[in-house]
Order: structure tokens, then C-alpha cells, then sequence
């Protein structure tokens, strides 16, 4: 079973709110980048959650996805396990339109 988290005008809102993502990992120091995801969480119970449009900082070296903890509280996904994330195709498309000018 999937369950769908949508990126509402209202939920984009609440997540610019949350606190800045971190910077640097903290395994290795190194900077991460930080940008917006698509992402899928295994729940406890097997299920699947999509989230799109996640902030978040992804470590190159250690493949670490890091995520405000608060946010991970507003969406209920504690009891989950990230399996799977790529950068947002609407942060994808910002970077070619503005590279386009």
C-alpha cells in the first residue's frame, strides 16, 4: 500500500518554515548539498509513503540524506526508513530555465 504526501501551496509554506537544513554532515564534515527531494519511506509496517519536494542535505561521500527531524515529525514518518531519493524534477527544471537566460 502507497500513500501519497503532496506538496500543497500550504504544505510548501509550513516546510519553508521548518529550521534550515544542516550544512555539513555530520559522519564526515564535508558539505552537503542541499536541495529538494523526491523521496520514498518503508514504514514499520511495510507500506510505502512518497514525499516530494523534502528538503533536505545529501552527503556525496557517505550517501546520507539528512532531513530536519521536526519535518520528519510533521509528516509522521519517524517509524520510517528512507529506501530511496533523487533530487526534485522541479528544482531540475529551475536550474534549466535559469540556466537558459
Amino acid at each position: 500500500m502507497r500513500q501519497v504526501v503532496g506538496a500543497t501551496p500550504a504544505r510548501i509554506e509550513a516546510l519553508d518554515r521548518m529550521s534550515r537544513p544542516r550544512e555539513r554532515c555530520p559522519r564526515c564534515t564535508r558539505k552537503l548539498i542541499v536541495t529538494r527531494f523526491d523521496t520514498t519511506f518503508r514504514m514499520a509496517d511495510r507500506s510505502e509513503r512518497l514525499c516530494f519536494g523534502i528538503p533536505g542535505g545529501l552527503c556525496e561521500d557517505c550517501h546520507q540524506l539528512y532531513i530536519d527531524p521536526d519535518l520528519i515529525d510533521t509528516l509522521e514518518l519517524g517509524d520510517g526508513r528512507c529506501v530511496f531519493a533523487i533530487e526534485s524534477d522541479l528544482v531540475v527544471q529551475e536550474q534549466a530555465w535559469s540556466s537558459a537566460d
